[in-house]
């Protein structure tokens, strides 16, 4: 009963979870953005989120927010960091856990976006957003760059199956630099996690570019000896 009491005596707070939801259309990164439902802040643009339930742990409230919003489920999420300045939100004491996920952007349905008031905006060119959540935005940018160097998690933003031109254009999207198109090729292709595939994409040019898919089985023998994907 002694630790009962104890916890009595101590301000209650609210625990919330913001997702950075990141997806690519080919050409930029992006970052999925919700006009927020309650006040305060009514109307502004915001990270999708919600507050964790009794019933449920953090992590749960994340992938129930997701599926809530988008409607998928299996997406790569990842923790991020914990945000609990004591003013940062002005409805009361919330500390928000904070999440990121990969989605292919063709997977989200624009009847949902539509429902939630959803829109992907260029990363390189978010609008004004509620509360930290900016500083959430720009450190899960960082997190995503550091990861994608040594896991191959980029690939949950492709198609299953992609061009290596396509997949250089979402590298290059991510670290906002260009890459030498041979030296990236033979990087890539050196590390043996790509299956060739006998159909081609022909829409932009006349040879056209031979598909690729991912191999888990051989990336998880290389992760174990330290891969370093780029």
């Amino acid at each position: 009963m002694a630790v009962i009491t104890e916890y009595k005596v101590h301000d209650q707070m609210l625990i919330a979870v913001d997702c950075i939801i990141f997806g690519f259309d080919g050409k930029n990164l992006k970052a999925l953005l919700v006009k927020r439902g309650i006040e305060p802040e009514l109307g502004k643009w915001s990270l999708m989120g919600g507050f964790v339930q009794k019933d449920e742990s953090v992590e749960a409230a994340a992938f129930r927010v997701l599926e809530v919003r988008t409607g998928l489920k299996d997406i790569y999420l990842e923790q991020l960091f914990v945000f609990g300045a004591m003013k940062r939100d002005p409805g009361g004491r919330v500390v928000s856990v904070a999440y990121f996920a990969l989605i292919n952007i063709d997977d989200y349905s624009f009847k949902l976006m539509r429902e939630h008031s959803a829109k992907w905006f260029d990363i390189k060119r978010i609008p004004p957003v509620i509360f930290d959540h900016k500083k959430m935005i720009l450190m899960a940018k960082e997190q995503l760059r550091q990861k994608v160097a040594n896991h191959p998690i980029g690939f949950e933003l492709l198609p299953e199956k992609f061009t290596l031109p396509q997949l250089q254009n979402l590298y290059e999207a991510i670290y906002e630099s260009t890459f030498d198109k041979r030296n990236f090729s033979r990087k890539i292709l050196s590390l043996h996690i790509l299956k060739k595939l006998d159909e081609k994409e022909k829409s932009l040019s006349k040879k056209g570019a031979f598909y690729y898919t991912f191999d888990h089985n051989k990336y998880k023998k290389l992760a174990k000896e330290g891969l370093k994907f780029i």
